[in-house]
């Protein structure tokens, strides 16, 4: 753990713990996708934590971060971890089945999975286009429609996709990914235009350099990393538990006149 602004060590990630508190959220129930590694199980982990329970779904991994996270938390909510595609619309079905068999409700729905690509642009071959679309919109598509058409029937509810700054500052070798998180962020604003009526909540979530497996690489090389921390005016990674911090804020009551938006969790970098 590193204090913030930690200028001595910027490599280190400031992983203290998030002090907010949602009462009104315990027993309640969120679907996260892309949950069995990286930034989906430290949010299935967090929501748990915090008495949240929560369907995880991944194509792998989901059922063992599950048996981890129910051995780690006794005090809390549960996770049920579940085999789901994004990229086919009867997985996100599945999902939702999970929840109202295990829980009886499901109330949110996080976006998260996702995939990292990159190449030259001249150089993108169809098959990654093709895959990083199916991944990062369709299945944002996907799962939005499952909870909304769920949320609609249910007195509404709160949905939370994962963008990235990339939708707005763009990095050579990241076309694919660039334009798909682009889409998401403006999917985010027509989703929450169109089911605003129902009670229903879209909103985003825009990381930056975050410490994860996906940016691991750049950690460490030097170079990269240099290169990294010069567009990131706090001059610092960040830590997965601060996106969770904005996704907690985003569920909550306290967040209850907010639709449409896209947080920014990225050391102000998208500015540079």
């Amino acid at each position: 753990m590193t204090a913030p602004n930690d200028q001595a060590n910027p490599t280190r990630a400031d992983d203290s713990p998030i002090s907010a508190s949602y009462p009104e959220l315990v027993g309640k129930v969120a679907v996260v996708t892309g949950a069995g590694r990286g930034m989906g199980a430290v949010f299935a982990t967090e929501l748990a934590r915090r008495g949240i329970n929560v369907v995880a779904g991944d194509l792998t991994g989901a059922p063992e971060v599950a048996k981890q996270v129910n051995g780690q938390i006794t005090d809390g909510g549960r996770v049920v971890g579940h085999r789901a595609d994004v990229t086919d619309p009867a997985g996100h079905d599945g999902l939702l089945r999970a929840g109202l068999d295990e829980f009886g409700r499901v109330d949110f729905w996080v976006n998260n999975a996702g995939i990292f690509p990159q190449a030259e642009f001249t150089e993108i071959p169809p098959e990654q286009l093709t895959s990083t679309y199916q991944v990062n919109v369709n299945g944002v598509v996907y799962g939005a429609q499952t909870a909304a058409r769920h949320m609609r029937e249910h007195g509404g509810g709160a949905i939370v996709n994962m963008a990235s700054v990339a939708g707005v500052r763009v990095r050579a070798t990241r076309a694919a990914y660039n334009s798909s998180k682009a889409a998401v962020r403006h999917l985010t604003s027509c989703m929450a235009v169109e089911l605003g009526s129902d009670n229903i909540r879209v909103n985003a979530i825009a990381p930056g350099f975050v410490d994860t497996e996906m940016t691991r690489w750049v950690r460490e090389d030097p170079a990269a990393l240099d290169r990294a921390l010069s567009t990131v005016p706090l001059h610092r990674v960040g830590a997965p538990i601060e996106v969770f911090g904005a996704l907690y804020f985003l569920l909550s009551d306290s967040a209850r006149y907010i639709t449409g938006a896209v947080i920014p969790v990225d050391g102000g970098s998208q500015h540079i």
